[in-house]
């Protein structure tokens, strides 16, 4: 049976940005943005709601004390997503842009979880002969191994703290399946958001928890930080940038949220491709971007998918503001004052013949992967093994199920997230835990060197595979 992934697509999502009244949160401000947004809700159908999406005035004003992004909290209040509208999001963003308080209204494209296009993974379904027992898979996750294999879990399993013990993870996507045989021991659920219904939205999920704090027995897979704390929450209601709001609210200094998404950008106007094509990381949407420096501004460290649309990240089609954007937006894959402070991950390919099958030189950039000077860190893009799917142990019982064949940004991703867990939880046994930006230099600055592939030399920057033992020296 054929991936199903093709087609699993979140709602599009219409969002508005008004105009803001100073960076300051002021009793002035207070004021003037309560009337904007009276105005433009004015504007909407019957039936559908102007929603914040950071929360009011106060509860910014105390969420941000403290922080490097303290002065900023009114240009946070400025950000709304439009809620209950069934149909012509594009009518509708087209209507409020004519409103003078609004700076921009713009529909975003559907996310989708980034399982590579043309993925060996197939679901297993309904069919297939109970197990008594789960054998033990650990040898088949190749990325537990050393450098330059893998990321040397296994060596930091024997530091104090490289298990994760402490460190918590959001993961922010569709659906899960936390009943998993083996996620039962740290799993602390979806605390925001409903899950989406499809199986494989609840695969991707379970796929992606299990790489990361899969539990430590006997059988099955185990995670890279068994120890950690891992959540979720859904997009689906809330929307992404909400989501991620969330998930920081839930998390403190140095803890990680994961986004496992990406959607279609401006290289085919924005349109779904089953090849996925010109799919792009989901920073570049205002709200997302705010959403993640917000979260930066807390200490949290984000670890952002980068996209499977084979895009060349610094191509000067980036540079181009999208009509419908805030005239302050400026193009976050060129860093600097723009830069979202998320690590973005890149798809690298395993060694060749695991799992019988050849992608090239090991960490060479595979062909769907997104690049440029703005990826940081790659991971495993194909063969990984975990949790989920169905395609290596099946059967009738969901929770029994697991996967060979995981793939994209999404297996790239949470093997990266794994390894800033497991340096967090070392480094906070050890010293004290480090910032997002002193994470994501040591990740640019270590690990195993990307490699050449014929047609993808190593200028397509993905960057390095991670290797906890040289981050780490205490």
């Amino acid at each position: 049976m054929p991936s199903q992934h093709h087609g699993l697509r979140s709602p599009a999502e219409l969002v508005v940005v008004t105009h803001g009244t100073g960076s300051a949160i002021t009793p002035i401000a207070h004021t003037e943005h309560y009337d904007m947004q009276r105005r433009v809700s004015d504007r909407l159908p019957a039936g559908a709601e102007l929603v914040r999406i950071f929360g009011s005035a106060d509860r910014m004003q105390s969420r941000l004390a403290g922080t490097s992004e303290e002065g900023n909290g009114a240009d946070y209040l400025n950000y709304f997503v439009v809620r209950g509208v069934p149909d012509d999001l594009d009518g509708v963003a087209t209507q409020l842009r004519a409103d003078e308080a609004v700076a921009a209204a713009y529909v975003k494209p559907p996310a989708e979880p980034p399982v590579a296009p043309g993925s060996f993974l197939r679901v297993a379904g309904s069919t297939g002969a109970e197990r008594l027992a789960t054998p033990n898979f650990e040898e088949r996750q190749g990325y537990l191994a050393a450098a330059p294999q893998g990321i040397g879990a296994r060596w930091a399993w024997t530091i104090p703290g490289g298990r994760g013990a402490g460190v918590r993870v959001v993961d922010v996507e569709g659906a899960w399946r936390f009943t998993h045989e083996d996620l039962r021991a740290n799993q602390g659920g979806v605390i925001g958001g409903d899950p989406a219904p499809e199986q494989g939205w609840r695969d991707h999920g379970t796929a992606v928890a299990g790489q990361i704090s899969g539990d430590v027995n006997i059988y099955g897979i185990t995670g890279i930080v068994p120890e950690a704390d891992i959540r979720a929450v859904s997009i689906f209601g809330p929307g992404s940038a909400t989501a991620i709001r969330s998930a920081t609210d839930a998390l403190g200094p140095g803890d990680v949220i994961l986004l496992e998404l990406h959607r279609p950008g401006p290289r085919f106007g924005y349109a779904g491709r089953s090849d996925q094509r010109g799919y792009i990381a989901i920073e570049w949407w205002p709200d997302d971007w705010a959403a993640i420096r917000y979260a930066i501004s807390k200490g949290v460290i984000v670890v952002e998918a980068g996209g499977n649309g084979g895009e060349d990240l610094d191509a000067e089609l980036y540079d181009t503001r999208p009509a419908d954007f805030p005239t302050t937006w400026r193009n976050p894959f060129r860093g600097g004052t723009a830069d979202s402070g998320a690590i973005v991950v890149g798809a690298g390919a395993p060694p060749p013949g695991w799992h019988g099958r050849d992608h090239g030189p090991a960490r060479s950039r595979l062909i769907f992967s997104n690049y440029g000077q703005r990826v940081d860190v790659q991971g495993w893009g194909l063969e990984v093994t975990t949790t989920g799917y169905g395609d290596l142990q099946g059967g009738t019982e969901e929770d029994l199920w697991y996967t060979d064949a995981f793939s994209g940004t999404s297996s790239a991703s949470p093997i990266v997230v794994g390894a800033v867990a497991s340096y967090q939880g070392m480094s906070g046994a050890a010293t004290g835990r480090k910032t997002p930006a002193q994470v994501r230099a040591l990740l640019r600055e270590t690990g195993s060197p990307q490699a050449d592939a014929s047609g993808r030399p190593a200028t397509q920057r993905i960057g390095n595979l991670p290797d906890l033992k040289a981050m780490f020296q205490p």
